[in-house]
Formats: C-alpha cells, sequence, structure tokens
C-alpha cells in the first residue's frame, strides 16, 4: 500500500533477496520507483491501473480502504501477478491485497508486521470502538466480495489488522520489545527490526549532512508527530506543536526545528509555529537532523522511535493513537524516553512543556545509557538478518 514508512521496513528484505539472486517483484505506488530500484527490486505499477480511490475514498480509518482495494480489484490483480510466475509473497499487514493473490496462487506468505505488537484481538476490539471509524458502503461489499469470491470467511472491514502468516510473520523491532507472552500472538515469527541496512547506513555516513541547527546554540530540539496524524488529529497536532514551539521560545541557548513529516500544510499554520529560533519545515532528512539533535519530540511511530535510538538521542513521548501509546509506555518503562502527554486526551501547556524539555536537556546521561543498550539490541538485531533472509528463502518452493 502506498505508506512511505511502511515501504521503509520492506526494502532491506528486498534488498537482502535481490543479494541472494531472487528477485523481487515489488507492487506498489510509482513514486517509489528510486527506493525500490534503489534496493535491487522491479517496480510493478499496481496504483495507476488500478487507483485506490476508485476502490474507496470514503472510509476511515484510511487503512480500511485497502480492504475495499482488495476485495474490490482482488481478481484483477491476482490475473497480473499469476503472469509474473511468483514463488512467494511478502506483503505488509495493511496490504490486504497480497493475502488475496497468496490464497489465490496458492503460495506461502511472509507478513511484514505492521507496527509494536498490533495484535489482532486486541486492536480488533479497539478499533469497534474507535470514533474515527467510519466504513463506507463500497467497504462492506469489498468484505463480502473477499468473503464469497475469495474465501475469506474472517473478513472485514479492519482485515488489514488481522493478516498474520501461517508461514512466517517478520517482526520489525529487536526481540526485547515484546515479552515472551506477546510473541506468542506473532508465531511463526523472526525479529528483523525497521532500521535500513548496516551497508545503506554506512553508505548515508560518506555523504556530508548540510546542518539544520545553527552552529551557536548549544541545545537541540527536533520535532515531529509524522505524516499519518494529520489525517486524523490535525487540530490537536497543532495545538500540541504551539505549546512546544512557545516554550522553546524562551528556553535560552536553545533552537528547535518542527517537521510536517511531508503533510501538505498551510502557510498560516507554519507562520503560527515559528519562532525567533523554531524553524517549520515540510519535511526534513530524519536521518540527517536525528544525527544533530539533543532531543526528539516523537508521537513514536515505529520508524521514528527506532531510528532515535540508534542515534541515541532521548526521546519525549507525545503519542496520539494506534500502536504509539504503547510503544511509548514501553520506552517510558525502559527509560529512553520522558513523558509529556497525548494530545486528543490532554491539551498541553508551554509551562508543561519547558519542564519535561529542560529535565531531559539538563540531564540526558540516564537517558543515553538505555539508548546505548537499546542501540545494540538493534545492531545484534540486524546481524541475525541473514539468518531470517534465508528462512524466507526456504519459503520458494
Amino acid at each position: 500500500m502506498p505508506e512511505e514508512g511502511h515501504l521503509r521496513r520492506l526494502l532491506p528484505i528486498i534488498a537482502g533477496l535481490s543479494r541472494r539472486g531472487i528477485e523481487p517483484c515489488v507492487c506498489t505506488d510509482t513514486r517509489f520507483q528510486v527506493q525500490v530500484v534503489g534496493a535491487g527490486g522491479r517496480l510493478i505499477d499496481i496504483f495507476s491501473r488500478y487507483p485506490l480511490a476508485a476502490a474507496d475514498d470514503e472510509s476511515r480509518p484510511i487503512p480500511c480502504r485497502y480492504v475495499s482495494f482488495a476485495g474490490h480489484f482482488g481478481a484483477d490483480i491476482v490475473r497480473d501477478v499469476r503472469a509474473l510466475a511468483p514463488s512467494l509473497v511478502i506483503a505488509d499487514t495493511f496490504a490486504v491485497i497480497g493475502r488475496v493473490v497468496a490464497t489465490a496462487l496458492g503460495l506461502p506468505i511472509v507478513n511484514v508486521c505492521s507496527g509494536h505488537n498490533v495484535a489482532p484481538e486486541q486492536f480488533m476490539a479497539v478499533l469497534a470502538e474507535d470514533p474515527r471509524v467510519a466504513v463506507a458502503a463500497v467497504c462492506h461489499r469489498a468484505v463480502e466480495r473477499l468473503r464469497t469470491v475469495h474465501g475469506f470467511a474472517d473478513a472485514s472491514p479492519f482485515s488489514y489488522v488481522s493478516g498474520l502468516s501461517q508461514h512466517l510473520n517478520i517482526y520489525c523491532e529487536p526481540s526485547a520489545w515484546l515479552e515472551p507472552g506477546e510473541q506468542r500472538v506473532f508465531e511463526p515469527m523472526a525479529f528483523f527490526g525497521s532500521l535500513p541496512s548496516i551497508g545503506h547506513i554506512e553508505r548515508r555516513r560518506q555523504l556530508p549532512d548540510p546542518p539544520y541547527f545553527p552552529a551557536d546554540v548549544r541545545r537541540r530540539i527536533y520535532v515531529s508527530f509524522g505524516t499519518v496524524i494529520w489525517r486524523y488529529y490535525a487540530r490537536e497536532a497543532l495545538a500540541a506543536l504551539a505549546a512546544i514551539s512557545d516554550a522553546v521560545a524562551v528556553m535560552p541557548e536553545t533552537a528547535a526545528v518542527i517537521s510536517f513529516g511531508g503533510a501538505d500544510r498551510s502557510a498560516e499554520e507554519r507562520q503560527f509555529l515559528e519562532r525567533a529560533n523554531v524553524q517549520v519545515k515540510t519535511r526534513v532528512d530524519q536521518w540527517a537532523i536525528l544525527a544533530e539533535a539533543d532531543a526528539f519530540v516523537t508521537h513514536h511511530g515505529l520508524n521514528s522511535t527506532h531510528e532515535a535510538i540508534f542515534h541515541q538521542v532521548p526521546m519525549v513521548s507525545c503519542p496520539f493513537f494506534w500502536d504509539q501509546p504503547a510503544l511509548a509506555a514501553r520506552c517510558g518503562v525502559f527509560g529512553m524516553a520522558a513523558y509529556l502527554s497525548s494530545p486528543p486526551r490532554e491539551a498541553l501547556t508551554a509551562d508543561e512543556v519547558t519542564i519535561v524539555l529542560d529535565g531531559v536537556l539538563r540531564d540526558p546521561v540516564p537517558y543515553c545509557e538505555r539508548l546505548a543498550v537499546a542501540r545494540q539490541w538493534e545492531l545484534e538485531t540486524m546481524a541475525t538478518r541473514p539468518v531470517v533472509l534465508d528462512r524466507i528463502a526456504a519459503l520458494i518452493g
């Protein structure tokens, strides 16, 4: 599905299979051409012929539309993929169409888990009570087609949560992030992490990154709530960012960069958040800015959290929804993040932000010590990737 953060978690798998002489045909959006080809894959343009909006442009949350897509276009896409003569399907959990194709072609499927501890039973129950949910009639019709045509007796508007594989589930964090009881939900599973490959990281280090922060500031704060948050909680996110901006504005020797995560926001919103020592940008190179930052105010998206861990940047937690509150809580237990607030439920004030940020910046050592341990977990998980890729390759008949 056309979600950049989810694609990034697939790229190391694509690259690893390509190095083994296996051709990864990646059915996705053409805007990801550079990333897919760079990882050694062949991009198959799926959305020009089968536009997501033609299947469903109403249902919320938006991943319900991926269920509509699978039901609406399933037979056509099965026909197209059959022509590729595939041996294996690998799909992010949100890509319900992957399960449709694998079932129709009698192929094993590797599921790439879509977040932190997204246990289907628990999250399906949460979605049933979620006030954001508004399932369109086209989605209900697609669900019925998934049941009657494609044989998915358990199909629902929330099938983007429940698609665990009986063959292999790739979990995009180190094992320490799941308790043993939690791990059993995802069996058979392999821990893979969400970071780029070591080779990609090494190549990045050879390229000089332009600085984001002024050279004369002592404390540098990076703030981002990602892209998806703006689809559902724009008002709350803007209010939280304003409180953060007001707090930073009166902090001496401090500068902040706020990123909209690539979301298309208005010039008025940008001006509303800008201060003398606060820059606002539509998008930043997050890998580069984390290399500079002393603190990261984050919603705790999966990629963002583990990128901060790799760079050993103390986090300030401001989760909104989905897996974010649980991931923020786990980071707090591990001692690598200070809790700020969850804006949909609590309004932030500049004074509250100042207290938390100042506490992290004045004494970052305890956070950094825990981050160093967690960074080692990341490296150990990445070192086992060849074994995981062997398991994936072994599923190819």
